[in-house]
């Protein structure tokens, strides 16, 4: 987890995601859904993960082509800019962050690239991540990310895992809405993971194996 960088820079999502998909971004870059989902996995994470170790995650390690420094300047000041604004959503009482999903011609949200872009941020700490999933409700939340995700990009999902018959199907209906909660739910097992073990505080929850 990262505090929300300064100064704020107001973002413009359509130019971002031109940007991103266009011919100057490197072939394997993310688009705006899945690197949407990288940041909320960057910031609900166990750990701090900067801006000069994610960002070339974010390129799928190659070189970014810009005009100039002034398009260099707008484009990675939007990166950081929805960076600051998912930092201000869960910050925020309640709670309010929103995910960046694409949308097929009927207006249903698409969630692959998403769940993609924050798992490729778990895999930045998966072992920071272990204490998640050996805690059994904390699991539940993190399980389903993996899963959608597997479905676009089976090596970095769970795309073996069992599932129950028709899980999937309603896994799918409801993740446009199930997916933030997620988010919600596992930034809070961090938060108060973090402070149960600060100096001078015991524990007081209960793990399960």
């Amino acid at each position: 987890m990262l505090p929300p960088l300064s100064p704020p820079v107001p973002v413009d999502l359509d130019a971002l995601s031109d940007y991103l998909l266009s011919d100057r971004s490197p072939p394997e870059c993310m688009d705006l859904s899945q690197l949407d989902g990288f940041l909320a996995g960057v910031l609900t994470g166990p750990e701090m993960i900067v801006p000069s170790e994610f960002l070339p995650v974010v390129w799928g390690g190659g070189q970014p082509d810009f005009v100039d420094a002034a398009e260099a300047a707008t484009i990675l000041g939007s990166i950081l800019g929805r960076y600051n604004e998912i930092a201000g959503s869960l910050e925020a009482a309640p709670p309010d962050y929103a995910p960046v999903f694409w949308q097929d011609a009927a207006g249903n949200a698409i969630t692959e690239d998403w769940a993609v872009g924050f798992m490729q941020a778990v895999a930045l700490r998966s072992d920071a991540w272990e204490p998640a999933l050996h805690d059994d409700e904390t699991a539940m939340l993190l399980i389903p990310i993996g899963i959608i995700a597997g479905l676009a990009e089976p090596e970095i999902g769970l795309h073996d895992a069992t599932l129950p018959d028709g899980f999937l199907d309603e896994l799918m209906e409801r993740a446009a809405d199930l997916l933030p909660a997620c988010v919600l739910g596992l930034r809070a097992f961090w938060t108060d993971r973090a402070g149960a073990t600060a100096p001078g505080r015991a524990s007081g929850r209960k793990r399960r194996h």
